[in-house]
């Protein structure tokens, strides 16, 4: 959207008819408002551009179907030039094609075909009117009423030449006269009675009267969108005396800013529409007991109410003050709309109340999306990096762990999902009209996903829905279209509404990375195998809470599935799912399984107090879930969960790095730089399903055990030494394995209890040397290394059973240490 600058925003409301409440649509579903119709159709507006074009803004729907719309406003208009008090009456405007079409209602249980809308032709038969207009300056048809306008505009099919009998009709032969032949032929052309006659906007533009003005106005270039393979900068220019643009630099900064932002910081900053309108008494309420009928009968048809006046069209645009955001920005320095991007020194943009950002910062994410100047320095600061992605990728990875503003999430999601390239040319070439065996099902799934949803549930959000999934089955043809996928497209489509190309392209790289192979048409394999890693993982971090759920047979199998196959998108809300995939997005393949142990966690008493019946129906209707503390808990759980124990043979192989040194990426597992590790000789081994599902704990890969140790390999294995702020051991390792061969080499610091006189005949630890040792580092990493996989996964279940958390297995045993030379032998006792 174009900058502010002199304009206004402006408001104005009307009704949409009201549909029967008894009738339903040929889905047996009740109709759709037409005032959600309207809100659907009415977002391709919001995409027209032009500088000598108001931008429409948004458009929200009230009560009773009142629908308010929210436009850039300029107080001259055409209508000034006139000096005239009346608003334009848009009937003498329609072209006949448009009036012999009459009135067309429509409802959703009668078929019935819909007509041609009025096109590009209609619109140069209402130019014409206009020019003719300010040629002769008087307004048409003011002695006559509506409809005798109308009639004669019908006859016009009859004359020879339109332009001479409407100046005659209005005593203007002698101005039209004077005009020069150019003018006289332009308006010959645009009223033109029979469409097609009647000359295209673009066949117009060709006229000599065009090439004469053309000159005097700069040709307008639509900016190359931030996803296509167009140079954004090609059409860059710099002022030739930079002195001069700094004299002209104006100082009110924010109307520098889009329409669309400042609107948005308009309703932050406390902006009412409905408060303006009744202010302004376009707007005005009535008692309800004045609203009563005199008859009312059975079936709730009603009779005797008075018609409310306040409920006809009022096109009456009110001019929406900026006063209150002004003031509630007025200590913002003009430094903070122009962040440096280079300066790292800061996480936030500079500001003469940069203590009071500050302090934001840290308050809860739902107080900073409500908190108007903070939200001004996050849009302006991710709009600048957004418009320099992708480049600054990895700076909008750093900002967007702090948070995204909501504005721009949508194109932010796009860059964490690293979409780029040519992306509406991809989606146009996709067949997405030829009928499919998919169909049917994809019919019935749209009109059950996220329809509290005023947008999605319109007519034109279900086509749209049809189209992006449609897309996505013919362009992956090795995968099927599973019951879920509606879900998980409703995010993308819902912040792309009017990109149907970026919702399609985010989504297309979504899957591939949290849910490879989960739309296979045999996906078993993949299922089972994710929920045994995800049952493992609440034994790691929870072993109460597993040990009790095992017991009663809640299995994952019969909750989760729904959670993962939709990534949580079938059981939260939209609102929900934002936050919790700004996280989701930062994070690998493997944070997923941390969300839903945090969900557990959430449930937990309530879990541990109920048996199999109450869990089920505890699912059933699951309880309020504070995000909030869900996406907390779930970095938590993640920073503590080493990388390889969510390993998976059947996740997306990792993609080749141009570093051949065989040297371990050691940047945080949170991060950018950080994707799921490459396979290395130390890496974890893939082992049959079924060997898996026998190990209540996750397997820690060689790799991973040598990095948590901050061991130093010797030979052609090098790894990094980490630098710790604290002396103390992350983990303990316990060595399994009898005592002499523990005495022949073991991990340095590890510490020694046999596997066969580890526990008493009632499942209790034996008591010995190290059995305090355990007792302390309960809480931390705990890695079981043996040479034996049963003895360890024994073992290791032994330590579930008696609630230690974060136990895990190392995979390979010790014979995949013993190559790296890191083995220590204990100096002989003297």
């Amino acid at each position: 959207m174009f900058p502010l600058e002199d304009a206004e925003m402006g408001a104005f409301t009307f009704f949409a008819s009201a549909l029967p409440h008894d009738v339903c649509g040929s889905n047996g579903l009740p109709l759709t408002p037409n005032s959600i119709k309207i809100l659907g159709r009415f977002q391709i507006l919001k995409t027209i551009t032009h500088p000598r074009l108001c931008q429409y803004v948004d458009i929200s729907r009230g009560k009773h179907e009142r629908l308010v719309v929210v436009a850039e406003h300029c107080e001259r208009s055409l209508e000034d030039l006139l000096r005239e008090r009346k608003p334009v009456r848009y009937p003498s405007y329609l072209a006949p094609e448009v009036i012999a079409q009459g009135i067309f209602k429509t409802t959703d249980h009668m078929p019935s075909k819909k007509p041609l809308p009025s096109g590009p032709k209609s619109d140069v038969w209402s130019l014409g009117i206009i020019l003719f207009e300010l040629c002769v300056g008087r307004k048409l048809f003011q002695s006559l009423d509506i409809s005798e306008r109308l009639k004669f505009l019908l006859t016009l099919d009859c004359v020879d030449d339109t332009l001479i009998v409407l100046a005659e009709e209005h005593g203007c032969l002698d101005i039209i006269k004077e005009l020069p032949e150019t003018v006289i032929d332009l308006l010959k052309k645009c009223l033109t009675f029979h469409p097609s006659k009647r000359p295209t906007p673009s066949e117009l533009m060709k006229d000599k009267v065009f090439s004469e003005v053309s000159p005097l106005y700069t040709p307008f270039m639509k900016p190359a969108s931030l996803f296509s393979s167009s140079l954004r900068c090609a059409d860059l220019t710099l002022p030739e005396d930079i002195s001069q643009l700094c004299k002209d630099i104006n100082n009110d900064y924010l109307s520098e800013r889009s329409i669309e932002e400042v609107y948005y910081l308009w309703c932050l900053a406390g902006g009412d529409l409905e408060k303006e309108l009744v202010n302004k008494e376009i707007i005005r309420s009535k008692p309800p007991i004045c609203t009563l009928p005199n008859f009312l009968f059975e079936d709730g048809e009603s009779f005797g109410q008075d018609r409310d006046r306040s409920s006809l069209l009022d096109d009456t645009t009110v001019t929406l003050s900026l006063c209150q955001l002004r003031n509630r920005l007025k200590d913002v320095g003009g430094e903070a709309f122009y962040p440096l991007l280079e300066d790292d020194q800061s996480n936030l943009p500079h500001s003469n109340s940069n203590n009071e950002l500050s302090a934001a910062a840290t308050l809860p994410l739902i107080i900073r999306e409500k908190d108007t100047e903070y939200q001004l320095n996050r849009i302006i600061l991710f709009d600048r990096l957004l418009k320099a992605y992708p480049y600054k990728k990895n700076q909008i990875w750093k900002e967007a762990r702090i948070d995204i503003p909501p504005l721009l999430r949508g194109l932010t999601w796009a860059a964490l999902l690293g979409v780029e390239g040519a992306i509406h040319a991809k989606y146009d070439a996709i067949d997405k009209d030829t009928p499919i065996p998919t169909d049917r099902q994809i019919e019935v799934d749209i009109p059950r996903c996220h329809q509290y949803d005023e947008l999605l549930s319109s007519p034109e959000g279900h086509a749209k829905f049809r189209r992006v999934l449609k897309a996505w089955v013919v362009s992956h043809p090795d995968l099927v279209y599973w019951q879920g996928l509606d879900s998980l497209c409703a995010p993308f489509l819902y912040l792309n509404f009017n990109n149907e190309a970026l919702a399609y392209a985010c989504m297309s790289a979504f899957i591939p990375k949290y849910l490879y192979n989960f739309f296979l048409k045999d996906n078993s394999h993949v299922i089972q195998e994710y929920l045994t890693v995800f049952s493992q993982m609440i034994a790691f971090h929870d072993p109460e809470l597993s040990n009790h759920l095992n017991e009663i047979g809640f299995i994952p199998d019969l909750y989760a599935i729904p959670w993962f196959l939709t990534m949580f998108t079938h059981v939260f809300p939209l609102h929900k799912i934002f936050h919790l995939w700004d996280t989701l997005l930062l994070g690998n393949s493997s944070f997923p399984f941390c969300i839903g142990v945090a969900i557990l966690q959430q449930l937990r008493d309530r879990l541990l107090a109920n048996g199999f019946n109450e869990c089920i129906l505890l699912f059933s209707d699951l309880p309020e879930i504070d995000i909030e503390r869900c996406v907390r808990e779930s970095i938590n759980l993640f920073c503590w969960t080493p990388k390889s124990a969510t390993y998976r043979q059947h996740a997306q192989p990792p993609k080749p790095t141009s570093d051949s040194s065989g040297v371990r990426s050691s940047a945080p597992y949170f991060s950018a730089e950080c994707p799921d590790p490459p396979k290395t000789d130390l890496s974890r081994e893939s082992i049959p399903l079924n060997d898996l599902k026998s190990e209540v704990s996750p397997r820690i890969s060689a790799e991973d055990l040598i990095d948590l140790c901050e061991l130093t390999m010797t030979g052609h294995f090098k790894t990094p030494t980490k630098k710790t702020k604290s002396s103390k051991p992350k983990l303990l390792v316990v060595d399994i394995r009898n005592s002499e061969d523990f005495i022949r080499g073991h991990i340095s610091g590890s510490i020694n209890i046999p596997f066969s006189a580890a526990f008493t005949a009632e499942g209790e630890l034996t008591q010995g040397l190290y059995t305090a040792m355990l007792q302390n580092f309960k809480g931390k990493v705990i890695v079981i290394v043996g040479h034996v996989a049963k003895h360890t996964a024994e073992f290791a279940a032994h330590l579930v059973k008696m609630k230690y958390p974060r136990i895990c297995i190392l995979d390979g045993g010790i014979n995949k240490i013993k190559p790296t030379g890191l083995l220590t032998v204990p100096s002989p006792q003297i």
